[in-house]
């Protein structure tokens, strides 16, 4: 008898959404999505899963010693957000990491790009002081980032400053819904900066002076020059991203017939 009441009652009350169901259940099933996406979100913008690479549901429920329920919301979050595709006909149907793709690539950015400069637009709005602030953190990671690139630092010691010195103006700056928006799609650009970081080295030094005019815009209290500045920074660097994919190939293309594209081999994607 004191079995009984354990086995059923208890998770009728969360499908059934009475107040002390939910408060007890939901929280928990909220947790197990969470950390299937953010575990698998992170090996996806950081690469240690490719674009291209198969995700079956059944593997991931292994790996975690969850249930499909969370695993399945979790891919589905993914999906929405466009880090996971699925492609194949009826009977061959799976799940990929999204490729990675010339045209795609450069979308991304310029969303970044129009987000950021609706940023950097508020931040040029700013009281003088607060102002000053940011621009003083703007002109500091920008000068590390500068040395770090002279020095021939590790790819991923310039690729966080660089993440740094966008961050500054956006975090803390930026009404809710637009960095609501930056923080959904900008890993999406994480994911083409690192695996190109190799090859867009070259480009740091107009990185760097790029920065500085955001900077210089902010720090005189022009938002539309800000706005402006910092679009241009991101259309620049959609370019030279369309040029490097050009050059070294798209990564994880799935042709949706179900053939896959050649990868580039690892040394078309060395300079």
């Amino acid at each position: 008898m004191p079995r009984q009441p354990t086995a059923r009652p208890k998770p009728r009350p969360a499908v059934s959404r009475s107040a002390n169901g939910s408060s007890r259940k939901e929280p928990a099933a909220i947790d197990n999505v969470t950390r299937v996406y953010d575990e698998l979100h992170a090996l996806i913008v950081s690469g240690q899963l490719p674009p291209g690479t198969r995700i079956a549901e059944r593997t991931v429920v292994a790996r975690t010693g969850l249930s499909r329920t969370p695993v399945r919301s979790a891919l589905h979050r993914l999906h929405q957000e466009g880090f996971v595709a699925s492609v194949g006909r009826a009977g061959d149907h799976r799940l990929i990491v999204t490729p990675l793709t010339r045209g795609d690539g450069r979308e991304v950015f310029l969303i970044v790009g129009h987000l950021e400069g609706l940023a950097a637009s508020e931040a040029a709005s700013l009281p003088a002081a607060r102002r000053n602030e940011i621009v003083k953190q703007l002109r500091a990671v920008n000068k590390k980032l500068a040395a770090a690139a002279r020095s021939k630092a590790q790819p991923s010691v310039l690729f966080d400053l660089d993440l740094q010195f966008h961050a500054t103006y956006v975090e803390g700056v930026a009404g809710p819904r637009v960095v609501a928006l930056h923080r959904a799609i900008k890993p999406q650009s994480e994911r083409y900066a690192r695996l190109y970081v190799n090859v867009l080295l070259d480009e740091l030094p107009t990185s760097v002076a790029e920065h500085e005019i955001i900077a210089a815009a902010i720090a005189r209290g022009n938002p539309a020059a800000a706005q402006h500045a910092v679009e241009t920074n991101w259309h620049n660097a959609a370019d030279r991203l369309s040029e490097v994919i050009a050059e070294h190939g798209e990564r994880g293309l799935w042709l949706f017939g179900g053939q896959q594209a050649a990868p580039a081999s690892d040394s078309r994607r060395r300079k």
